[in-house]
Formats: structure tokens, sequence, C-alpha cells
């Protein structure tokens, strides 16, 4: 396994990079991988930024967006470019299957492949590591590897600062998760310091919503919500007709399960939503119920204690019936 101070030997001449995240990237993802973007090639790097599919519109005002590269969109020139890279560094992702068709150029390619993340139980197909569970975000963790491993501290630039941000306030829910400790505030005082106008962030992030995104929104919640009181559970499903009906883009759906969470006593709240291809599920959850166990016991996913998403094969109706079977279960820690 290669270490930082190898890495660093690495990154004091030109290289060809290619950095990619997860499907469907969220705030921590893209605000991660612009900002390690940023500190590449002000350093001379090659960087093409390559992510396996589109992306929340709430994030298409971040510096640099317009360098963000979709693997589907010319698939050859992708993988040429994987193929062709030194280096290759995977962010807030540790298995190859959350990039779907980039997984296989990815783990054919003879670049080093470098890993930081901060999810459990990786699948160890990267030659670097910098990797730790209780990080709040990547964003935090890219933040630690330039100022620590790479110690470059003063070379964090206005543009590097709002992605980082983005990065870490998504990932912990504007600050309000456990996870976020006097590190993280530390770490946001310094991006602010570098140029992150907070105040505008937040703006662009959550004051950005469409109309029909707010219907949706309301439709949901009206109609949509289910509240098991037994298990201080909340469910929210959401068909393929509901998202037909409100046009529902990439994006839309964020937050929402986080309202089924906010009722009053519910300590486990579940986003159940039918996909062309699959059933996707979200999970999130207060004190030590375990998303990320549920998630990868049943619904061949994982993530964080708190956080976790899977998905299925199986119908909607069956997918819903399969997480209600489970609560009893947990009735003990959803109860006590």
């Amino acid at each position: 396994m290669l270490k930082s101070e190898e890495l660093k030997e690495l990154l004091a001449e030109p290289k060809r990079i290619v950095i990619t995240t997860h499907y469907k990237p969220d705030g921590d993802a893209l605000g991660s991988s612009l900002g390690l973007y940023f500190w590449l090639t002000a350093k001379g790097h090659q960087v093409n930024l390559i992510v396996p599919s589109d992306f929340p519109a709430f994030l298409d005002w971040l510096p640099g967006l317009e360098n963000v590269q979709i693997y589907t969109q010319d698939i050859n020139l992708h993988n040429q470019q994987i193929e062709a890279a030194d280096l290759l560094f995977c962010l807030d992702f540790n298995g190859l299957a959350r990039i779907h068709e980039m997984g296989d150029p990815i783990r054919q390619a003879k670049g080093i492949k470098c890993m930081i993340d901060h999810h459990l139980d990786p699948e160890g197909f990267e030659d670097y590591a910098f990797w730790d569970p209780s990080a709040a975000a990547t964003a935090q963790l890219i933040y630690r590897f330039l100022v620590n491993e790479m110690q470059d501290a003063d070379h964090i630039s206005a543009d590097m600062a709002t992605c980082l941000y983005t990065g870490i306030m998504t990932d912990t829910g504007s600050f309000r998760f456990r996870s976020t400790t006097s590190e993280i505030h530390r770490i946001i005082a310094t991006l602010i310091d570098c140029g992150a106008r907070n105040w505008a962030i937040h703006e662009e992030i959550y004051n950005s919503s469409s109309e029909s995104r707010l219907k949706f929104l309301g439709f949901c919640l009206l109609n949509r919500l289910e509240v098991i009181h037994e298990y201080n559970t909340a469910v929210i499903h959401v068909t393929k007709e509901d998202l037909n009906q409100f046009q529902v883009i990439t994006g839309d759906t964020e937050g929402l399960v986080n309202y089924a969470l906010s009722i009053k006593g519910i300590r486990l709240a579940a986003l159940i939503i039918d996909r062309n291809e699959q059933i996707k599920l979200s999970l999130r959850s207060i004190g030590e119920v375990p998303c990320n166990e549920i998630c990868k016991l049943y619904f061949n996913g994982g993530g964080h204690l708190n956080a976790s998403g899977g998905n299925s094969k199986d119908s909607l109706a069956v997918v819903i019936a399969k997480f209600k079977s489970i609560l009893p279960d947990y009735k003990e820690i959803l109860t006590k």
C-alpha cells in the first residue's frame, strides 16, 4: 500500500490524473472532487474529472462545474482517459459497484488508485487509502489530505474553499448531525477565511427549489407518508406515476426522507422510490438505530450508522412490506 509521503513525491511532477466519485453525485461527492481538482490543476497536473451520471440541479452553480464530464456521454473517450491516467482518485466511495459502468474500467486501469472516503467496509481495490469512517464528509478528508498529508495549507483558493464548504455542509445536514465535531467548525472557519461565502452557498443549495419540486414534496407528505407508531418509524413511498406526474429530476427527492425523520418521536425514517430500473431506499435514523446494518442485511446497500441507502429489484409493494417486516427485530432500539 502506497504511503502519503510516496504519493506526495509522485505528485511533485506533472501527472495525468482522473478524479471520479459515486453514481448520482451529491454535494459532498462533487464538492470534494472539485476541491481536489482545483488543487491538482494548480500544481500543473492534467486532470479529467469524470462522474458516472448526472447530478442535482441545485449544484449547477459550483465553481469549476464546466470541467465535470459525465461518463455515459462519451464512454470511449472517458475509457481512454482512464486507461491513460497515471493516478486515479476515487472520492466518496469505497466499492467499485458504486460507480456503476465505470467500475470495470477503473478496476482494469494500470494507474495508481487513490481512495479518499469516509464510508464503512472498503472493498480494497485501491493502492493508496486515506480513509476515516468517523469523518463527517469526504470534503473534510480532502482538507486533511491537502493540509496534513500533502502539507499544503497555504494554497486553498476561494473556489476550493467554496467546494469543500459545500461538501461538508451538505453531508452534515448544515452542521446539525452528530458527526459535526469541533474539528468541522475549525475547518469551516478556515474555509470562510479562504473565501467561502457561507451565506451564499446556503442560499444556492437550500433556496433554489423549483415550483414543481415544492408541489411534489407537498404531495408526498400529504399522500405518501405513513407513520408506524408502534416502532417510532415513518415511511414515505414514491411511485413511478408520482415521478412522472411532477416531472421529478435528479435532486428533487433530496432531503425528503428528513421530513419523515423530523416528526416528534420518530427514530427511523425510510424513503422508498420506484425508479425505472430498481427500487431505491434511503434510511435516516436518530441515536443508535443502525441504518447501515439494515441496508446491508436486507437491501444490498450500506453507509453510515444514521444515514444509509440500498436498492432492490423487487416491486415497490414487496420492498415496503419487507421493510415493515424487519421492524420487530429492531423494536427494542426503536422504542427505548
